[in-house]
């Protein structure tokens, strides 16, 4: 225990890591030796100046409420290997507070971080309270009447990227999908970008998505004309909108892209960080961060999202099994789950249980309520527990491919029922991670967070029994 609070762990720390070569490079740097005039502060904050090649060491500051870095290095990758390096080293030896001001240090400093280290934890924290001041403004008249001219705008165009776009769908039904292998994805493409043309993005998303299956193995077709069907049902429900109930057609404004209209429910709980991933878009030049939270009060899912151009993470990172207390802003629609966190108080620590799972029935139950409120919801997030993993019988090909991999279930450890684990789709851990899951288990049962879909169930991180520590699965 230190004054910044628990420690997190040295695998938690390298999770933060944009790539393999920081990872390594980081590690390199989390012993004693290259660092000086180290500390910490009981807002949660660790600083210290690292020696490299230049005749200056570089200063690195991390605020560990949020995670946040800075560092007068030339990296342009969050985080640097100097800020891993420092998280390493205080995982491992904890930074308190020096006694006194240290040098270069204002007197009064509530942090007790020297200037060039205060200043930044100043700017953060009173960038994090303008927000909540700016909340309580209203927009006059004029503002309000501009948007709702801007609103009806944006409406027409999207409604003739719909009418469009039913047009193409139809076409599709009409020819059949049996050509769509030689077609190609150029097709897809024009169309997807009519959608943004239209500023329905979400739809645009969806098209590349539909344009990519034929190209995605055995049994595309299938796949193809469910995609189809759930994007005729979300066209038609945008012409529709109006006659919708209020939350149903949130999560229709949601699913084609546009800003809630109204601000969602905000709830303060201590949130555990129970999975963290990234995907790419077709075209590569997006990746977006998926990050499952859970209320430890509430019992409340959220799912975080964050974005990152090409070469470059998502800013936001939260190592899987911290618990960190915060506001989490819900948005309208996606059935409640979307959320944006806020207020941060205080400093993430390492959980000190496991989350406590349901059965796969339940779990099955809780992905069919949520349908009712969001026919396009691909899962819900689920904590299954206890359940043993079940490879299937060889399909033929060596042990951990493919074929092998396809018939895997996770079972109620009573044996009485089970989810199947899909071999692809979005944060799918075919092969390496199932064998993981199964080395874990040895048989026995464990608990195990993942996505709960018409697919089936896809582990993403797994507890074994009297064990607090997560093991992120992949």
């Amino acid at each position: 225990m230190t004054e910044q609070g628990v420690r997190w762990t040295a695998e938690q720390v390298l999770a933060l890591a944009p790539d393999d070569t920081s990872r390594k490079a980081g590690a390199r740097l989390g012993g004693a030796g290259p660092w000086s005039q180290t500390g910490g502060s009981a807002s949660g904050a660790v600083w210290g100046l690292c020696k490299g090649s230049g005749s200056k060491p570089y200063r690195t500051v991390v605020d560990l409420s949020g995670p946040a870095y800075k560092c007068s290095c030339p990296s342009r990758k969050f985080p640097c290997k100097h800020a891993l390096g420092l998280l390493l080293l205080w995982a491992a030896e904890g930074l308190d507070a020096p006694a006194g001001n240290p040098a270069g240090a204002p007197a009064g400093d509530p942090t007790g971080a020297p200037d060039w280290a205060g200043e930044w934890l100043a700017e953060r924290a009173a960038k994090a309270a303008r927000p909540a001041a700016d909340r309580s403004g209203r927009s006059g008249p004029a503002d309000a009447e501009g948007a709702r001219k801007r609103a009806e705008r944006r409406a027409a165009r999207i409604g003739a990227g719909v009418t469009e776009l039913e047009q193409r769908l139809a076409d599709l039904v009409r020819g059949g999908l049996a050509g769509q292998e030689r077609a190609g994805y150029a097709g897809w493409e024009e169309t997807a970008a009519r959608m943004v043309d239209a500023q329905a993005p979400g739809l645009a998303a969806r098209v590349r998505e539909l344009g990519t299956i034929p190209s995605c193995g055995t049994g595309w077709p299938a796949r193809m004309l469910e995609e189809a069907a759930l994007l005729h049902l979300l066209d038609r429900a945008w012409l529709g909108v109006s006659g919708l109930a209020e939350p149903l057609a949130s999560t229709v404004r949601s699913r084609l892209g546009l800003q809630p209209q109204t601000e969602g429910e905000a709830v303060r709980d201590h949130w555990l960080v129970l999975a963290q991933y990234d995907t790419a878009s077709p075209d590569g030049r997006l990746t977006t961060r998926r990050i499952w939270l859970r209320g430890l009060a509430s019992g409340r899912p959220a799912l975080v999202l964050d974005f990152g151009p090409p070469g470059r993470p998502p800013g936001l990172a939260l190592p899987v099994g911290l618990v960190l207390e915060a506001e989490a802003r819900f948005r309208p629609g996606s059935a409640g789950l979307r959320a944006d966190l806020g207020e941060r108080f205080g400093p993430a620590s390492p959980s000190r249980t496991a989350p406590t799972g349901v059965s796969t029935g339940a779990a099955l139950e809780a992905y069919g309520a949520a349908l009712r409120e969001d026919p396009w919801l691909e899962s819900w997030p689920v904590v299954l527990g206890p359940v043993v993993p079940i490879p299937g019988e060889r399909q033929g090909g060596r042990q951990g491919d493919q074929q092998d991999s396809a018939a895997w279930q996770l079972a109620d450890a009573e044996g009485t029922s089970a989810l199947p684990v899909p071999l692809t789709g979005a944060g799918s851990r075919p092969g390496t991670g199932l064998w993981q899951l199964a080395a874990l288990s040895g048989g026995g049962p464990l608990t195990v967070f993942g996505e709960c879909g018409h697919r089936g169930f896809t582990p993403l991180t797994a507890w074994q029994p009297d064990s607090p520590e997560p093991v992120v699965l992949g």
